[in-house]
Parts: C-alpha cells; structure tokens; sequence
C-alpha cells in the first residue's frame, strides 16, 4: 500500500487552494471546477468542494468540521517560514521543539484545519529523515 493523498473538502474552494498554493510555493493542478491538486514531491494534497461529497455519499463529509487531523509539512528553515507567514495566517503557536526532535509552528488554514511546518533539528530526527 502506498500513501498517496489526503483530501480536503472546502466550503470555499478557490480561497483553500489559494491559501495552499501561497503556503507551499506550488500551483494546484485543477483537474474539475469542484476538485484540485497540489501535488509534492512525497504526498498530494487533494481539495475538494462541498458538492464533491454527493459523488461518494452524501453527507460523509463536512467543510470545516475537522479538529482531529493536523497536516504536517516539513520545511528547510522553519524560522525563514515563520517570518514569512506571522502576519499572513493565523498563527497557533510560535516555533518550539518537540520532544521527538523537530521543532514546529502551527497555523490554520481558512477552514480551521491546523496545519505544523516542521523541520528535525535533533541528530535522532535528522536521522529518520534521511531515507524518506
């Protein structure tokens, strides 16, 4: 099996993968009106509108709804990103290292998604990276 996307569903599509094209540097690939990819070197993000979620089942999903996920994004410099960031988004917290051994900053995107740019700065983090 292979992990190869996770899939957003936005109440206000163009303004979600505006927000994702600003934060990653990256132009989203749309592929309907209703559904767009950004596509990175390791997953893809995959956003869809409200009205996607009748073309499964209606009702399994819901814009805005999501407090149990964090996207995570790994970054060269992290405090470069904040910087860039602070007065852009809404910043849930500043930059603080986790036991783990990446340090992070998290935000949240226009839908209350929260999203953690990290990047390892122990040796035993930098190590589990380096085949990834």
């Amino acid at each position: 099996m292979k992990f190869a996307s996770l899939r957003l569903i936005a109440q206000d599509i163009n303004r979600l993968v505006a927000f994702y094209e600003m934060l990653t540097g990256l132009t989203a690939d749309w592929l309907a009106p209703v559904f767009a990819e950004i596509v990175t070197p390791s997953a893809t993000l995959a956003i869809g509108s409200a009205e996607t979620v009748a073309l499964f089942q209606e009702g399994t999903a819901e814009p805005g709804a999501n407090r149990t996920a964090i996207i995570e994004l790994q970054v060269a410099d992290l405090e470069a990103e904040f910087e860039r960031l602070k007065g852009l988004v809404e910043i849930v917290h500043p930059p603080k290292l986790l036991p783990w051994g990446n340090q992070t900053f998290q935000l949240r995107d226009p839908e209350g998604t929260l999203v953690s740019l990290y990047m390892p700065v122990t040796e035993p983090a930098k190590a589990r990276f380096e085949n990834r």
